[in-house]
């Protein structure tokens, strides 16, 4: 097993560097069920600011492009049963990402809420909103 880096994600998803793009692709490529890439929470975390913000990618095309990398055989997802069930939420919500990981696993580390100033993170991810 190989691990992953937030920048070889996101090469691999926008396909907008020639030369990086090539090289992720065929790493990513190469993995297998036995020989696979591990993407970490922070790197599974990351690239969906860095979508957003930077690429301005609509939020739709990166939960079709995270839920893709979260069923494949070539990667394993560290947390993958809370990934997806963020994922989920944030497919089915107005939600970001983001704020559903975050909301989830504090949910399954035993918190009994996850505090925020964050009005939309409250309201849409199920967080609790301070002041």
């Amino acid at each position: 097993m190989i691990g992953l880096d937030t920048n070889v994600l996101v090469r691999y998803i926008t396909q907008d560097d020639p030369d990086q793009t090539k090289i992720a692709s065929s790493l990513i490529r190469s993995r297998t069920a036995d020989s696979p890439g591990y993407v970490s929470l922070v790197t599974i975390g990351e690239p969906y600011w860095v979508l957003r913000r930077s690429f301005k990618t609509p939020r739709v095309g990166i939960l079709v492009a995270f839920e893709a990398l979260l069923h494949s055989e070539e990667l394993v997802i560290q947390e993958g049963r809370l990934v997806e069930e963020a994922l989920m939420r944030a497919i089915l919500g107005n939600a970001d990402f983001s704020d559903c990981l975050i909301e989830c696993c504090s949910r399954a580390a035993g918190c009994t809420a996850v505090y925020t100033f964050d009005r939309k993170a409250a309201k849409s991810a199920g967080m609790q909103l301070l002041g």
